[in-house]
């Protein structure tokens, strides 16, 4: 099989690269180690950026997420027996954030695949890309059979435990990486959201997120340590430590019921440099990964898939491979600064086991710093809505 692109790695970032390279008609083929179905299980967060929702448009698979996305204009954080507003459109010159399932929208991308007669291959078993510093090529197993893919260049969209990364020889990679003394349960209900926009609630018992999927199906998280299970935590235990840590009266009107998803995701920062060996490039989780506080995991890969088809494009339509070969400077540069916000949100708002009061002091000092100028409320809204590709 010969195709110009092989990407690695089926979930948003492989199947939104593969579907703007077609529309420009670049031929590539995704091979995905998991089934379909096991890819749509996935709950992962749902705050897309604006470049993020430009770029779904841009895909043509925007028009689900542009009629039932939540578009959202600011979000609050509750501290200190307080609720302070971050009005978003506001310090952002006009921006916003949709919120919008990333099930949901990997399923936009399947299905435009489908429409296309995109080549998506699951079960690919053993997938190793050869030969990265010449000519590359990429072999899969499926059943008995081994399959060969030769091509141009490989993307690596694999995720943190991929092949991808791993490919990269050693002393050429550099790895940095912080882990935190905590992690977030989450849980999936079929009510009605707490409220319209979403809740950051510090508390000394620990960090909170009132999130939202619809008007119907409400994300809860609550910080807890790293030694804790999903079987630790019944329903009602999860409701009642969430109503400990919001504002009586957010407390007061939430809305509970049966959990459908219930999951502990650790906390950490990584970022691999470089993002391109030879043919192959790092994208996504590959490549970085963020603390969820400021919803900039999925966003940050959708940079990376932005600057690599304008790259690709640029490649195949003009002959012209700056994009390609300033790719890794140009992605770590916006990925070390979603790195230092996400950083940012977590250390301010969650309570760490060794803290000192000094620490706490200065938790609380940059709230209320935040909160007392427009300056500050700038620069985080400028984040949060995502900053230029």
């Amino acid at each position: 099989m010969k195709t110009s692109v092989c990407i690695i790695g089926g979930g948003p970032s492989g199947l939104m690269l593969s579907q703007l390279l077609h529309l420009q008609g670049i031929e590539t083929v995704v091979l995905e180690r998991q089934s379909r179905e096991y890819v749509l299980s996935r709950i992962r967060a749902g705050v897309l950026e604006h470049g993020f929702a430009e770029l779904m448009r841009e895909a043509q698979c925007g028009e689900r997420m542009d009629r039932e996305g939540e578009i959202h204009e600011g979000f609050i954080i509750a501290h200190n027996g307080k609720q302070s507003r971050v009005d978003l459109h506001k310090y952002s010159g006009g921006s916003s954030v949709v919120v919008y399932g990333q099930t949901e929208l990997t399923r936009d991308l399947y299905e435009a695949r489908d429409r296309m007669n995109g080549i998506v291959i699951h079960n690919a078993e053993d997938v190793q890309p050869h030969d990265l510093t010449g000519k590359p090529y990429v072999t899969y197993r499926q059943g008995d059979e081994i399959v060969r893919i030769d091509c141009d260049y490989v993307i690596g969209a694999d995720g943190f435990h991929g092949v991808s990364r791993k490919s990269i020889p050693k002393n050429v990679l550099k790895e940095y990486e912080k882990v935190y003394p905590f992690g977030w349960l989450g849980v999936l209900s079929r009510t009605k959201p707490v409220s319209p926009e979403l809740i950051y609630a510090r508390h000394e018992r620990g960090f909170a997120l009132c999130s939202l999927r619809s008007q119907v199906l409400s994300r809860y998280y609550v910080q807890v340590p790293l030694s804790d299970s999903v079987e630790d935590w019944s329903d009602e235990r999860f409701w009642e430590e969430l109503k400990r840590r919001l504002p009586e009266d957010v407390a007061g009107r939430l809305i509970t019921g049966p959990s459908i998803e219930k999951s502990i995701a650790p906390l950490r920062s990584f970022v691999a440099e470089p993002m391109r060996y030879g043919n192959l490039f790092l994208a996504g989780d590959a490549a970085h990964i963020v603390p969820p506080t400021g919803a900039r995991g999925l966003n940050s890969a959708a940079s990376d898939i932005y600057y690599l088809y304008h790259a690709l494009v640029d490649h195949y339509k003009k002959g012209d491979d700056n994009g390609l070969d300033n790719y890794s400077a140009k992605a770590l540069a916006r990925v070390w600064k979603a790195q230092r916000f996400s950083w940012w949100m977590t250390t301010m708002l969650h309570t760490f086991p060794d803290s000192l009061p000094y620490d706490q002091k200065l938790q609380q000092t940059d709230l209320d710093y935040l909160f007392s100028s427009e300056a500050a409320q700038r620069s985080l809204a400028e984040n949060y809505v995502g900053l230029p590709f």
